[in-house]
């Protein structure tokens, strides 16, 4: 018997749909390839995806077809994406870090018949097309203005022509119909990096896709809702963003889109500027953002949640985020063939109630799997493993979004008996059910007949204070099989010693996974997805044989069989393709420049070209055409290849030269004796017997007892203000709202300019007679303005918040009886309150992102106490307070109060929430002005009394 539900298939049109039918208005924030920040809506955005869906089907792509797409995460790319899938195309999504004969291999092997790209790739492009004879078409992401000369490095007998984007687009309508195709359809394609073999090609369907995108909305994944900001930092040519290229259209989240800049500082500059509550990357990224926020003393007051897969998390990482700007970390696993989520480590309810230190090891593990996702460990036979954290096995995992079968058919079955996908990882899984990789199965060092976890490794080196980079491999040994080697890329500026690591370890993990040897190197090798080339490192060090004893130096064999020197040579510098150099004939399209000293060679394959290497493009000028600019291999000489590994030496640090004082005054200008006093007295005296007969000008003391009088007037109108509203004689709006909050900061700001002309007026006819005044003036305008200053840095900046509390994710309401004490004139109470338009430097923002940065000390208190003690304690603070209690509820563990402050008698109302926790009992409380605007942080100081008194 069949369900008597409608149908409807489950493919990814609908879900630009939904976004622009719903959340039509929501913003989408790109950082755009030619530089500037440029902005556009879901409506709009689905609105220009089916023009590309109508300017596809005039360039004859039918369903089943593939387009290729080669750029940054960007709304044209968004547009591109939709507009594909949406008429039964195949996206496919090409990795630009990759070596050019990679990604022409991988589209010739797709068929890509039509290719979007950003101007960034075009030397990429035009080396690749002769070898890609299926390309018909290229589109460049840009607008006429900035649309270069194109043609192909050499001759492309199938290439049609080159298009510009914004003109395309332009030239068809919006009138376009979408879906109609069943959900098992085509709707994606992405290679693995083929670190093992050719590249594989994963064939997402639109079913799946769909499927994947419920999966990542789920609480304990990702959790987005429309109110988040996302800035998916991982591209979109990694497993489609990670699935937020769906899932954020899918909840009409706002998306901020980082184009070609992933540094640090341009990340930060989004987080910032936009106001971004959610994100995801790889830690490298991670790393440099921590890094520029460490330089230049940075917060993060409105970032919650980072997602950090693509490898292993450190946990300094962790750490950093968690404790030092209040982010939470998830840490995840997955792969091209999973769509790509496969695990999250978000903490169960039991877990999340230990200590901190104590749920680290569950947080730096890979984590569980989401609904419709099943995992299982099997031995090298097949049979499974229990999950008791210990045993380490072939990590399997099967469901609807991970790939049963590779494109075309390569690597022929991939399935078990029970339909499970060997991932190639080796890992465990403990009784949480949270698992954790300790290696790629070909990575993992077998020693002694046991296997040594590299990764576990690498997280606890990385951690070392002087390293930047850790990578561990396993190399002969003739006893053991295969020892693990330690190789650390130091941080800029730091010298380090092979004991200091090797202490560092002691005690983290066990004896014998100890490293065998510690090599200082220049730089380790990251491929396409950002993970350390193993591979890269294996053959670069094949020549490497272990020291003798524990305690001798590292050393390298030399071609000979004896011992290669150890040398130094500086990082190598890598510039990204020299578009001049391309036009002139001097650099051949497709290859990386690299600048190094002879006969040494860096541990980094200069063709994987980082995000952060290329820049914005310039004017890219004609790209060579014809057989002379036949692309060459980006790699290494075959020569440089077999160069040893470099290692660092100590470096001297120069001598400082001291410089004599006197040799320094011969250089400073106006170095010369002062001018004695009697000079400056005698002209004083001069100006002073003028004024008195009269040459100085009448209004001048009469501008300056004007000055006097507007310099005393803002401390008058707060004194007034504050003594009137007091004692009954004036009502609050006019005391404190006019006086004191308008009338008093711009009568103070006109203090400052009149103070400042009294000076100039005094200089000019008599200093000497008017100087008392003058500096009177003077002080009480600076003591003015110095009041007001520290006024709003008591008050936490100032902002104008009346409303704190130490939990916005289950906020505290008031009773029917503290509402109806409030009265209809106070200002409403919201459980997510965002702040007026009017409030210039925090308008529209959410006031619990304000609170987090304004007020950092209002969080939840955790006390090792009953909740029947935490309550009497709470209520013995609110009493001792001075507040009035409203409401005294000990069975709901609340309590309700309200206050006035002492010179304005301005009321704000307190409700306490006291609830059971693991540790005991945690309280949490809100505080809340009935007036609008500022409170100068009054209620974040009350918050901040009550959570100290009753902490004890």
């Amino acid at each position: 018997m069949q369900g008597l539900m409608q149908h409807g298939a489950l493919t990814v049109d609908k879900i630009i749909d939904h976004a622009a039918q719903w959340h039509g208005s929501r913003e989408i924030v790109t950082r755009s390839v030619e530089g500037p920040i440029v902005r556009t809506t879901y409506g709009a955005i689905r609105d220009r995806a089916k023009r590309v869906s109508n300017a596809l089907l005039s360039l004859g792509i039918k369903p089943g077809d593939r387009v290729a797409t080669l750029a940054w995460n960007t709304g044209r790319h968004m547009e591109a994406w939709y507009g594909i899938m949406g008429i039964g195309a195949v996206c496919h999504t090409l990795n630009p870090r990759l070596f050019p004969e990679q990604i022409a291999w991988i589209a010739d092997h797709a068929g890509d018949r039509v290719l979007f790209t950003d101007l960034t790739f075009l030397p990429i492009v035009a080396a690749i097309l002769p070898k890609v004879p299926s390309i018909e078409h290229v589109v460049v992401f840009t607008d006429g203005q900035h649309m270069p000369a194109f043609a192909p490095a050499s001759e492309a007998p199938h290439f049609k022509g080159v298009h510009c984007f914004e003109t395309l687009v332009d030239s068809h309508g919006a009138d376009c119909a979408w879906g109609g195709f069943d959900e098992g359809t085509a709707a994606g394609l992405c290679y693995t990096s083929g670190t093992t073999g050719d590249p594989k090609g994963v064939m997402y369907s639109h079913r799946s896709n769909f499927l994947h995108t419920f999966i990542t909305l789920q609480p304990d994944v990702m959790g987005l809702s429309q109110r988040d900001t996302i800035l998916p930092v991982v591209p979109m040519f990694h497993a489609n963003a990670w699935g937020v290229a769906f899932s954020a259209p899918a909840t009409g989240c706002k998306m901020v889109l980082p184009g070609a800049k992933m540094d640090g500082a341009s990340i930060y500059e989004l987080l910032d500027s936009e106001g971004v509550t959610f994100s995801a990357a790889v830690p490298t990224v991670w790393q440099m953002l921590l890094q520029h926020l460490r330089d230049n003393d940075l917060k993060l007051p409105v970032l919650k949640k980072v997602v950090i897969g693509g490898a292993a998390c450190p946990e300094h990482i962790i750490r950093a985020f968690q404790e030092d700007y209040d982010v939470e970390v998830v840490h995840a696993w997955g792969m091209t063939e999973t769509s790509p989520v496969g695990t999250l480590s978000v903490l169960t309810d039991e877990l999340v109630k230990l200590p901190y230190d104590q749920q680290m090891p569950y947080r730096l593990k890979q984590g569980r799997p989401p609904l419709g996702v099943e995992l299982k460990l099997t031995d090298d036979a097949g049979q499974r493993l229990p999950h008791d954290g210990k045993s380490f096995g072939n990590l399997k995992i099967k469901g609807p979004t991970i790939a049963g079968a590779y494109f075309r058919g390569a690597g022929g079955n991939i399935l078990d008996d029970e339909g499970f996908f060997d991932t190639g990882d080796v890992a465990t899984i403990d009784g949480h059910g949270f698992m954790q990789i300790t290696d790629r199965a070909k990575d993992v060092v077998k020693s002694g007949g046991e296997w040594i976890s590299t990764i576990e490794i690498e997280n606890i080196a990385a951690g070392h204070p002087k390293a930047a980079l850790a990578a561990v491999i396993g190399v002969p040994h003739p006893k053991w099989d295969e020892r693990p080697i330690l190789l650390i890329k130091l941080k800029d500026g730091e010298t380090a010693t092979r004991e200091e690591f090797l202490e560092f370890l002691q005690g983290k993990i066990a004896k014998w996974w100890m490293p065998d040897d510690v090599l200082f190197v220049d730089d380790i090798p990251l491929g396409a997805t950002g993970k350390i080339d193993k591979k890269l490192i294996r053959q670069r060090l094949k020549d490497y044989v272990l020291p003798s004893a524990v305690a001798a130096a590292p050393t390298l064999a030399a071609a000979d069989g004896g011992q290669a020197a150890r040398i130094y040579a500086p990082d190598p510098v890598e510039t990204p393709p020299d578009v001049e150099a391309i036009a002139s004939g001097e650099l051949e399209a497709g290859s990386v420049h690299v600048e190094t000293v002879p006969a040494a060679i860096a541990l980094t394959p200069v063709l994987a070209v980082e995000a952060e290497d290329l820049p914005p493009p310039e004017d890219l000028g004609e790209l060579p055409a014809g057989p002379e600019a036949e692309p060459v291999s980006l790699l290494a000489d075959e020569a440089a290849e077999e160069q040893p590994l470099r290692l660092h030496e100590p470096v001297a640090e120069p001598t400082p030269v001291a410089t004599p004082v006197a040799a320094l005054a011969e250089d400073l200008p106006f170095a010369v004796p002062l001018t004695p006093g009697d000079r400056r007295r005698a002209k004083a005296a001069e100006t002073k017997t003028a004024a008195r007969a009269g040459k100085a000008p009448g209004w001048v003391p009469l501008f300056l007892d004007l000055a006097l009088l507007i310099a005393l007037v803002p401390g008058l109108l707060v004194a007034v203000g504050a003594l009137g509203v007091k004692f009954g004689l004036l009502d609050l709006p006019l005391g404190y709202n006019l006086m004191a909050q308008d009338w008093a900061p711009k009568i103070a700001y006109l203090g400052v300019a009149t103070g400042a002309l009294s000076l100039i007026i005094a200089l000019m006819v008599g200093f000497g007679i008017f100087w008392k005044r003058v500096v009177l003036i003077l002080v009480i305008t600076i003591a003015t303005i110095a009041t007001m200053v520290g006024v709003n840095a008591v008050g936490g900046q100032a902002p104008p918040v009346h409303d704190v509390a130490t939990d916005w994710k289950t906020p505290l309401d008031f009773s029917d009886a503290a509402l109806a004490a409030r009265g209809s004139s106070s200002q409403a109470v919201e459980a997510d309150p965002s702040l007026p338009v009017g409030s210039v430097v925090f308008a529209g923002r959410r006031v619990a992102d304000v609170n987090a940065e304004t007020c950092p000390v209002a969080r939840p208190l955790v006390v090792e106490r009953t909740p029947a003690d935490a309550y009497e304690a709470a209520k013995a603070a609110v009493l001792a307070s001075g507040l009035t209690l409203i409401t005294d509820d000990p069975m709901d563990g609340r309590l309700e109060a309200t206050g006035r402050s002492y010179w304005y008698g301005l009321v704000d109302d307190l409700v306490v929430r006291v609830r059971p926790d693991a540790a005991g009992a945690r309280v949490d409380m809100r505080s809340i002005g009935r007036e609008g605007g500022t409170d100068l942080g009054r209620n974040c100081r009350r918050i901040q009394g009550l959570l100290t008194a009753i902490k004890g």
